[in-house]
């Protein structure tokens, strides 16, 4: 078996332009590298293949958890409730209009009319090509009718819709030992117990007896006890714009 080798290196050697023939009968070196080259080969390029194996399984798992964060993230957005830069909803019923509050209108098929419109401090908002309206003290339902009436002498039916994008004109604060102090939209008729409420409660050691509306230079007292209780009720004010409800 051995001869059989060294015959076979010997003919690599013999074929060899630069071969060299080492002492005690040993193949040339370049039979040596020939053949080590020969059986490394195979390994080599299993190597290789098992690489590109594992590399591939990795790129799938990466692209997998990628896959699977998306999913996630989208189904997180999902469940979040979707708030509106435009602040508290208003019912276009009953809320009065006042100045500086910001107004959605839009008239279909009739982008140059359409758009937000702030109210001025002396109630009016101006539209292109039909001047100055009265917004203030009114509900946005009837500002739609006026200007729908309005525009009715420029375009035939306009088709109008008006809303309270934004309350600026109506705010009340809620100060001291509350969960969110700050100021907020008077959009809708509310009482103490309930701005203490959206205010997200009283803090621990806020005194619940000694509650009171600042109203301009009147002191209001509220009972948080007394009412909760159904006592003296009639301390459960309606809040109006301006007032701070204040909690020692």
């Amino acid at each position: 078996m051995f001869a059989s080798w060294e015959n076979d290196a010997k003919f690599r050697c013999a074929a060899t332009p630069f071969a060299r023939v080492q002492s005690k009968g040993f193949p040339c070196e370049n039979a040596y590298n020939s053949m080590t080259i020969s059986r490394i080969r195979p390994l080599f390029w299993a190597s290789v293949l098992i690489l590109l194996a594992v590399t591939g399984v990795m790129n799938a798992q990466t692209s997998t958890q990628g896959v699977n964060a998306s999913s996630e993230q989208s189904a997180s957005a999902v469940k979040q409730p979707l708030t509106s830069a435009a602040g508290a909803a208003v019912d276009t019923t009953s809320y009065k209009v006042g100045p500086q509050d910001i107004l959605k209108i839009f008239v279909w098929r009739e982008p140059d009319f359409s758009g937000m419109y702030t109210v001025h401090s002396d109630g009016k908002i101006t539209l292109p090509l039909v001047g100055d309206l009265q917004a203030g003290g009114l509900t946005a339902e009837k500002i739609q009718e006026d200007v729908a009436e309005a525009l009715g002498k420029l375009i035939v039916k306009p088709n109008v819709t008006v809303t309270v994008q934004q309350v600026l004109s109506k705010k009340y604060y809620m100060d001291g030992l509350i969960g969110r102090p700050g100021e907020y939209p008077l959009t809708a008729p509310i009482t103490v117990l309930e701005a203490i409420s959206i205010a997200g409660g009283l803090q621990d050691f806020a005194n619940k007896k000694k509650i009171y509306v600042l109203r301009g230079d009147d002191r209001i007292g509220f009972n948080y006890k007394d009412v909760i209780k159904g006592k003296n009720l009639a301390q459960n004010i309606y809040l109006k714009s301006g007032d701070h409800v204040v909690v020692p």
